[in-house]
């Protein structure tokens, strides 16, 4: 897989390229916080599971917009991580396009998968 290749899919459909695309991924660590008064620091503890969030940038015209957006609007999306090469369920927390550049921006959020865990 390319570095400037996305892939998304709904369901058992076909999955949906988008060529010439940017992906940032942002990895947190899920922790529980307990501020202590009177004491240094905090109380941390790490809850060992991770939140994986996607913002996908680029150009593309109306068609292939149009595209993403029904598989935004149909069944669970799946979107193919290119930085370590596997397929995950994924929710889109927002999509934003502009008409007049073809500029996007669409922010998936990893979706755990009951099976795996």
């Amino acid at each position: 897989m390319k570095h400037n290749e996305c892939y998304l899919k709904s369901g058992s459909s076909d999955w949906h390229q988008i060529l010439g695309c940017n992906v940032h991924m942002r990895v947190a660590r899920r922790m529980q916080r307990t501020i202590i008064r009177g004491q240094e620091g905090d109380d941390l503890l790490d809850e060992g599971a991770e939140s994986a969030i996607y913002t996908v940038t680029g150009n593309m015209g109306m068609s292939d917009y149009q595209s993403v957006l029904r598989i935004f609007r149909q069944g669970q999306p799946w979107f193919h991580d290119p930085f370590e090469d596997r397929q995950m369920k994924v929710i889109f927390s927002t999509i934003d396009y502009d008409s007049a550049t073809g500029d996007y921006e669409f922010v998936l959020v990893e979706d755990i998968d009951p099976e795996d865990g």
